[in-house]
């Protein structure tokens, strides 16, 4: 089970205003993280850019071990590995090849999700976004 340290744990929608993507693949998004026996479980669900309905995910123990990822377009796996209560980084890889990394930070007073991507899409192209995400 996850530790009940882990604040990122429950329902977080994309505040569009507030983040910067690039490129610009989502439109709508709603992240939950749940914890389970096997780790915490991350769904993502939304729209993309073109309006199509995307859904991925994976669960892990956050200990920076790589998992499958389905149904995302830049990974294959995931590893995500806690570094606090409030903050993990999450390696991304497609066909074993390193794609982005994640910073993911919740804010002191909880309310805040923000998701940080540096790095490349499997085309070479850069990945540069700041997303923020807001509790529900």
């Amino acid at each position: 089970m996850a530790a009940a340290g882990d604040n990122w744990v429950g329902s977080w929608k994309l505040n569009a205003a507030k983040s910067k993507l690039s490129p610009v693949g989502i439109k709508v998004e709603t992240l939950k993280y749940e914890s389970t026996p096997a780790g915490i479980k991350l769904t993502s669900e939304g729209t993309d850019a073109q309006g199509k309905p995307t859904h991925a995910g994976y669960t892990s123990k956050f200990d920076g071990k790589p998992v499958a990822w389905t149904g995302n377009p830049l990974a294959d796996t995931a590893a995500p590995k806690k570094i606090d209560d409030n903050n993990y980084e999450n390696v991304w890889t497609m066909a074993g090849k390193g794609t982005v990394t994640a910073k993911v930070s919740v804010s002191a007073d909880g309310k805040t999700l923000t998701v940080t991507q540096t790095g490349k899409d499997a085309s070479g192209a850069a990945v540069s976004s700041v997303a923020v995400y807001d509790k529900q």
